[in-house]
């Protein structure tokens, strides 16, 4: 029986040790992407081991906290992937427009930019004023982040590329003035906005949703917490409901495979099959 390297029993023991001391779950994240944080946090937070680094959060909230957001580091830009924006624009705003009311759950919802890219996109379809939004993620700083609405100015050229890409019918530029020293969005986007702390690896569901997003959350994790997290997905949305994922993301070999139907399978939009 081969024997487990040393540094990967002290990961494991520090996942567990995260766990049971602080409630948050990461012990089905996929280990190579995990391994990769926990290094990068050894050499910034100045510990020789991952054992050392396991000490000094068991008894330090604080050093908690910095291991955390190396644990959850956000990637996320807005408009990414322009034609997943243009296929909900598409295909799933023209089913959206058949209800009084509307709950969208952006999951994994990071820093914001997804968020507000999506209020952006109601806003200019009319479905922003009904539409109540939840925006979770686990990490307290990307949600405060999100919530304030600031993003970098120098990516503002990039983001007004996404946006004309993603079918946007104004000036990009309408919608943030520079303040703070970064670009400051109409908190109009936000005002329907509940931005919690929510674990997919731990909550439960928390409302009917009519759509949610999830993007490039699950590539993080492994098969039995993709399963579950789908199982809270298809739990949630509302009879036909429509669930839009990460460009490297798949249903293909899930449990629930068979309980979506693909509405734009290259942009990774599904639907809720019905009963």
């Amino acid at each position: 029986m081969h024997s487990l390297p040393s540094d990967d029993i002290e990961l494991r023991m520090l996942v567990e040790a995260v766990y049971l001391k602080y409630n948050y779950d990461f012990r089905d994240y996929t280990g190579a992407s995990q391994k990769r944080r926990v290094l990068a946090a050894l050499r910034a937070m100045e510990c020789e081991t991952i054992s050392a680094l396991q000490a000094r959060v068991m008894h330090d909230p604080a050093a908690f906290a910095q291991l955390l957001q190396f644990l959850t580091i956000p990637v996320t830009e807005m408009f990414r992937d322009p034609d997943y924006y243009l296929a909900v624009r598409r295909l799933v705003v023209p089913f959206l427009k058949t209800y009084p009311s509307l709950n969208v759950w952006v999951a994994g919802c990071s820093t914001g930019e997804e968020v507000v890219s999506l209020a952006i996109l109601l806003h200019e379809e009319g479905l922003l004023e009904r539409t109540q939004m939840y925006a979770t993620d686990i990490n307290p700083e990307s949600l405060e982040a999100a919530r304030r609405g600031v993003m970098p100015l120098d990516k503002m050229r990039v983001y007004t590329e996404n946006y004309q890409k993603a079918g946007g019918t104004r000036a990009f530029s309408d919608y943030y003035t520079a303040a703070y020293g970064g670009a400051l969005f109409d908190r109009a986007l936000v005002e329907n906005v509940t931005f919690a702390d929510h674990s997919l690896a731990t909550d439960s569901v928390f409302a009917e949703t009519h759509f949610i997003s999830c993007r490039n959350v699950m590539i993080y994790f492994n098969r039995r917490l993709q399963d579950r997290v789908l199982g809270l997905f298809h739990e949630s949305l509302c009879h036909r409901g429509f669930l839009g994922l990460g460009s490297k993301e798949s249903i293909d070999f899930s449990t629930y495979a068979r309980q979506f139907e693909p509405l734009a399978r290259r942009e990774r939009v599904f639907r809720k099959v019905a009963p």
